[in-house]
């Protein structure tokens, strides 16, 4: 659950995260705009969109429906094993990633994303089309902006424990 509070600069009261992250929609939390590749493209030709778009994902979707997710994280494992580049990226990406709908809340996007380790997950409209796709990067930018005295106000090692007395 998510309570932390932040004052509220001006209107002196304090606003609870757990109410705006339930409350808010992911298409608030800065989505990308979603970058698609046919199953049977090749991971050389991935690796080269992905390099040329200056993003670390495509989503893989064949007629509309999406079949997975190719990210920099499979590109790097297919790096280390010395894997075959012409290999078409349906033989190698993450099937049937886990996806959010356009009204989930933020707050349901961060348990799904923290629980799942995942740093990017597509998002859906109402008919199962992809929309857009949601970035760890898109939640922090979220969180800056809605909630800046917390974020501003962080000491800077917040879990830092000092083991001898400071000052005189």
């Amino acid at each position: 659950m998510f309570v932390a509070q932040e004052n509220g600069s001006d209107s002196g009261n304090a606003v609870n995260f757990h109410l705006r992250l339930d409350a808010e929609s992911v298409e608030h939390a800065f989505p990308s705009d979603p970058l698609a590749v046919d199953p049977k493209t090749s991971v050389r030709e991935v690796l080269a969109l992905l390099k040329d778009s200056q993003t670390g994902h495509v989503v893989v979707a064949e007629s509309g429906e999406i079949q997975g997710i190719f990210t920099e994280r499979d590109a790097l494992k297919l790096m280390a094993e010395g894997a075959d580049f012409q290999v078409p990226v349906a033989d190698v990406m993450s099937p049937d990633p886990v996806t959010l709908r356009n009204q989930d809340t933020v707050g349901q996007a961060i348990q799904i994303m923290a629980r799942g380790g995942y740093r990017r997950i597509p998002i859906l409209d109402d008919t199962a089309k992809l929309q857009g796709v949601l970035k760890s990067s898109g939640i922090l930018h979220y969180l800056v902006q809605h909630f800046p005295a917390v974020i501003y106000n962080l000491p800077p090692h917040p879990h830092h424990n000092t083991q001898e007395r400071e000052g005189a």
